[in-house]
This record gives structure tokens, C-alpha cells and sequence, in this order.
């Protein structure tokens, strides 16, 4: 008989050692001698222990064992699950309700009526007074075709009426055409006297959050002078994960609460959900609107969002402690009546919390494993691997091959 093993033999016998010592001592760093159970992260899908090409057998280990590594069980359910998608934002502007306050002519800052950021104005009310040689020239103008209409009204259906109307009408224009109101021409018409300088009204009610002008600064058709927000409805801005996307619907319903007002919550709903998803962070933009009429929201303010989403199914449902994942595929052990915890490969749908779905590889009502599966895992490769060890084991040699059954018997005659 032979008394060396063969190199493929060496090989599989060092690989069954070496499985056996990880596994005792990773059973007894987690547990101790016979120790606790271990207390699952809660939320996380745990990798299982073996690469995704090892074949997983059935294990079974008995109820002292399942005792002693803190082996738990959980029950399949089919029902409906409700999520809640959660994530931060902040408070900005509702970019519906900013105006700009630019002038449309050149000229210098004469007046300054608000001075400071924060002010509260309402439409209408003036903002600043600019000097400009344009807005005299423009208002003589008009001064003049009116002195020529009345020098021709007695000809109403003259050439020279009719010429005088379309002047006053131009000049009317252009001074429209400059922001100067209805009002402040009819003043000019009924005077005689120009204006000096141009007044800058507000566009609408709000708070002033920036200012540009400064009295005596010289000023360019279309220069940003103020900008007015109206503060009485505002938008919250935060980033969803790329997976909870399909979740979020237009006018869903949201709940958000900040920091500067604990145990307040205010009631908005989604009004929009951007095209386009970050390549950086892999995550989505939503807007919410909320209503701000006492104006405590303030823009730059953090916030948290929370979107509840029905569920629109019955699924299959288990642990996410339950499944082990190894990136190529997902597991779990379900326990037969006779104790064995047999490996299945299933297909996962959406966590919700604690839990997530089973879409197929699974039935309501089945025993799995909800916590120390990863132990059940190495368990089951570590009997894989002893089943190919027993495989790979060369026959044992025949003591008598090779030799004459006669050989060392003297021949009869």
C-alpha cells in the first residue's frame, strides 16, 4: 500500500483545516463560550461568507446548537407594505415669486426710499429715484406734442391733427415703454412741468433680499438694482436616493419638520421632480411647497422631509436580516419540518424599514432564518467543501495488486 497521498489530496485536506479554524474561531469571537446570540445591524442585508460561486447544502444542526449560536426564526407573510421615503433638505425661494428691479434707461441714483436688505415693501411702493438726461428729452417731447394737438384742435380732421395725435401717442409710448405709470404722465400732461428723475416702484409685495444701488452711483440700462421675494409660499429642495425615485409621485402628499421649530410639523405636498439624476451622489431632486404665510420659514433653513407611500400590492415578506446577499446573488435558509435549513436563492423587491419583499424563491407562510444566518452560511460551505473533499479522496490501493497469488508456494512435482 502506498504511504505518501497524493499532491491533489494534500490540497483538499489543507483547504477542510483551514475552514474549520476560521469557523471555530469566528463562532467564538462573536459568541464566547456559549455565549448570547448576536444582535443583527438593523436595516442591513448581510453578506454571506462564502464567494457567490460556492454551492450551499442544506444544514442541519439541532436544537442545542440553533440554542447555543442564538439561531432565530421568523414566519413568511403576504401583505401589503407601507413605505416612507425619507431625506433632507433645505428651505429656499419660490423662484415663481422673485422679481428683479432693473432700469431700462442710463442715468444716476438721485434717491435711495429703501436702503437695506430685509425691508418689507408692497407692490408699488418706491424703491429708488434716477436722474437720467433721457427721461427730460422723452418728457419734453411729449410736452411739446401735446402743445401742437392743441394748437390743431380746431382742425380735428386736418393732416396737422392727425400728426400731432400720433406724436403725443409715440411720446406717451416711450415713457411706458421706461416704466413710468400711467399716473405719473397724466401729472406731466396736466403740469407742464418734467420730472426731473424716475422713480423705481416695486414690482410685487415681499421682502427686499438684495440690493444694488447706492445713492450717486452711476447706472446702466438693465443693471440689477433690487431684488424682492415674496416669502408667503416657499420651496423645500432635498436629494432622494436613485432607488426610491419611482416612489415619489407630483402632488404626493409631505410631511416636513426643522430644526427651528421642534415637534412642529408642516403640511406641503411634491410639486415637482427634476429630469435628471446626480451622477455624483446618485440621487434625484424633488421640490415640496409649503405655505408661509407668518413667514417663519426662512430660506436656508434645514430641513427633513418625509413622503408615506402606500402599498399598491401584496408581496412576500421577511426580515432584511434574514436575506444574505453575496452581490451576485440573495439567500436565505428556510426550515424544513424536520429542522433542516435549506438554502433557497430568491429575488428581493423594496425594503421598508425592517422588512423587505420577496418576489419569487419564496411563499407565505415558509420558516427562514432571521438572524446568525451568516453561521447557518459557513456551516453550509463548510459541508460543501468536506462533500468535495470525500469526491477528490484517491482510492485506497489494493495490498495485493501487482502479485502472483502463487508466488512464494513451491510447486507440487
Amino acid at each position: 500500500m502506498s504511504t505518501t497521498l497524493s499532491t491533489k489530496w494534500q490540497i483538499a485536506l489543507s483547504l477542510a483545516v483551514v475552514l474549520v479554524a476560521a469557523f471555530g474561531v469566528g463562532a467564538y469571537a462573536a459568541f464566547g463560550a456559549g455565549g448570547a446570540g448576536p444582535q443583527e445591524m438593523e436595516g442591513h442585508v448581510h453578506g454571506a461568507g462564502a464567494p457567490a460561486g460556492d454551492e450551499l447544502r442544506p444544514v442541519h444542526l439541532g436544537a442545542e446548537r440553533e440554542r447555543r449560536i442564538g439561531i432565530t426564526y421568523a414566519t413568511a407573510e403576504r401583505r401589503t407594505v407601507e413605505r416612507a421615503v425619507r431625506t433632507v433638505a433645505s428651505v429656499t425661494y419660490d423662484e415663481t415669486r422673485v422679481a428683479n428691479v432693473s432700469p431700462r434707461i442710463h442715468g444716476w441714483v438721485e434717491r435711495i426710499h429703501v436702503d437695506f436688505l430685509g425691508t418689507v415693501v408692497r407692490q408699488g411702493d418706491p424703491l429708488v429715484e434716477l436722474y437720467s438726461p433721457e427721461l427730460v428729452t422723452a418728457q419734453e417731447e411729449l410736452l411739446l406734442a401735446r402743445s401742437l394737438l392743441e394748437e390743431t384742435s380746431s382742425e380735428p380732421g386736418s393732416r396737422a391733427y392727425r400728426n400731432a395725435e400720433r406724436l403725443l401717442e409715440s411720446a406717451r409710448q416711450r415713457l411706458d415703454y421706461w416704466e413710468i405709470s400711467a399716473d405719473q404722465i397724466a401729472e406731466l400732461e396736466a403740469t407742464g412741468q418734467p420730472r426731473r428723475t424716475l422713480v423705481l416702484r416695486a414690482p410685487s409685495s415681499g421682502i427686499v433680499v438684495e440690493k444694488n444701488a447706492f445713492a450717486g452711483a452711476h447706472v446702466n440700462m438693465g443693471s440689477l438694482l433690487y431684488v424682492v421675494a415674496d416669502l408667503s409660499r416657499v420651496w423645500v429642495e432635498g436629494e432622494v436616493f436613485e432607488k426610491d425615485l419611482s416612489l415619489v409621485r407630483v402632488g404626493q402628499p409631505a410631511h416636513v419638520r426643522m430644526e427651528a421649530y421642534p415637534g412642529k410639523t408642516f403640511h406641503g405636498s411634491v410639486s415637482y421632480v427634476y429630469p435628471t439624476v446626480s451622477v455624483q451622489s446618485r440621487t434625484g431632486r424633488i421640490r415640496v411647497e409649503l405655505d408661509n404665510p407668518e413667514g417663519r420659514l426662512k430660506p436656508g433653513m434645514y430641513a427633513e422631509v418625509r413622503l408615506d407611500v402606500p402599498g399598491e400590492r401584496e408581496e412576500v415578506v421577511v426580515p432584511r436580516t434574514a436575506v444574505l446577499s453575496t452581490g451576485e446573488r440573495d439567500v436565505i435558509f428556510v426550515r424544513d419540518p424536520d429542522g433542516t435549513l435549506v438554502p433557497r436563492e430568491v429575488t428581493l423587491g423594496l425594503a421598508a424599514g425592517r422588512e423587505i419583499e420577496v418576489l419569487a424563491g419564496l411563499e407565505a407562510g415558509d420558516v427562514v432564518v432571521s438572524s446568525a444566518g451568516f453561521l447557518v452560511d459557513a456551516e453550509s460551505n463548510l459541508g460543501a467543501a468536506m462533500d468535495h473533499l470525500h469526491e477528490d479522496a484517491p482510492e485506497p490501493a489494493d495490498p495485493h495488486a501487482g502479485h502472483d497469488p502463487h508466488e512464494g508456494h513451491g510447486g507440487g512435482g
